[in-house]
């Protein structure tokens, strides 16, 4: 990941859920000399955040054991023009999960305001993976502490 799209995990549940927090500033790097006169936050943007966290949940689920690579976004909503200084909290859920794809879906909300979405993503899984390279990754993305038995 060039850029992280969520400041921290609230929670997380294997094989189920996933929360998240992300702050949009104007201070965003993304931001920077792409808008002359009004900052807005682009839908894509949005995406990605929802696709990163439910992505770590696809790992999380699978013990590290492999990582997973975005092949398909749809029914996708996101603001128009939505500016920067909010602070988002970004649901996913996983649906179902095999060995070699899992299907899902996430939504970001604004003071419990649903203000983006998307109802399908699925993941290719990719098996040849550092498990405890990923696994540090995750625990120093996400904000929470490394579990005991991690």
């Amino acid at each position: 990941m060039r850029f992280l799209f969520y400041d921290r995990v609230d929670h997380i549940e294997k094989n189920s859920t996933i929360t998240g927090v992300k702050t949009f500033t104007l201070s965003e790097e993304f931001l920077r000399n792409h808008f002359r006169k009004k900052a807005i936050v682009p839908g894509v943007i949005f995406i990605e955040a929802m696709a990163q966290l439910l992505g770590w949940l696809v790992v999380y689920s699978h013990d590290f054991k492999l990582s997973s690579v975005m092949s398909l976004v749809q029914d996708v909503t996101v603001p128009p023009d939505r500016r920067p200084g909010f602070s988002a909290k970004i649901h996913a859920e996983l649906i179902s999960t095999s060995q070699r794809d899992s299907l899902g879906r996430a939504w970001i909300t604004d003071n419990g305001q649903e203000i983006a979405r998307v109802d399908r993503i699925i993941y290719s899984h990719v098996r040849h993976v550092n498990t405890e390279a990923l696994k540090r990754l995750f625990y120093y993305y996400s904000g929470i502490e490394i579990e005991k038995d991690a």
